[in-house]
């Protein structure tokens, strides 16, 4: 074997090892590869520096530059190439302008998944229209279905009001931001309030509305307490 494939392999098993030491195992695949990924490091950087749950959560995120239907294709070759038994996939994407059958088609691909294997178990943080509708919750209970630039509009208006500044896409503190400034307890409470209004409709039907918030409990879990006491 050339030593080159040999090191491969070698650190290939490595990782294997690593990541099958850790108890609780979270894929985080983001539609987008930069507001949505740095949002997610700012939980996995506070877990990871948290000595009680560091050495038994795994978090890996994956931006996929990719939209609904192709976010879990890729977390399905992800799992595939890495030979991956355990854990939890979550899937993070937006609707936008996407066709309603692909919007809700990842949850039903995901339903289907998850009879197949009962220790590896997808789920959908999606957002309608965008994830700036999680984001804003933050501050607001806000129920007006409007495309992304209103929401954005009213996040730059507030960050402004706060004398952060406008809001930017891919801002790379948009993590501390929204929990330092924002309310990460009312918006978890706020998007429940929402989704329970449209139980029996699918996703594309609820609007605006976002699932984000399950992906956010179920990280704030492994924060340090005084931080978890935030969400």
């Amino acid at each position: 074997m050339p030593k080159k494939a040999g090191m491969e392999s070698w650190k290939k098993k490595r990782r294997q090892e690593y990541m099958e030491m850790k108890e609780y195992r979270y894929y985080i695949f983001c539609e987008g590869q930069q507001t949505e990924p740095r949002y997610f490091e700012g939980f996995k950087k506070l877990i990871e520096d948290n000595p009680v749950y560091r050495d038994m959560v795994l978090i890996e995120i994956e931006p996929c530059q990719a939209e609904t239907m192709r976010v879990i294709g890729m977390a399905e070759r992800y799992v595939k190439k890495n030979k991956i038994k355990k854990g939890q996939i979550w899937c993070v994407y937006d609707k936008d302008s996407f066709p309603p059958g692909d919007f809700n088609g990842v949850v039903h691909r995901a339903e289907q998944l998850n009879k197949e294997t009962p220790d590896l178990q997808y789920h959908t943080a999606w957002s309608n229209e965008c994830i700036e509708f999680w984001f804003l919750l933050h501050f607001a209970y806000y129920t007006s279905n409007n495309h992304r630039s209103e929401y954005k509009r009213f996040l730059s208006e507030k960050f402004t009001e706060l004398g952060i500044g406008k809001y930017q896409k891919n801002m790379g503190d948009i993590f501390e931001i929204l929990m330092i400034k924002g309310n990460p307890k009312l918006a978890i409470r706020y998007a429940k309030r929402i989704i329970k209004d449209g139980e029996g409709k699918t996703p594309t039907e609820i609007a605006p509305g976002t699932k984000v918030y399950e992906l956010v409990e179920e990280l704030a879990k492994y924060l340090p307490e005084e931080i978890k006491k935030k969400f």
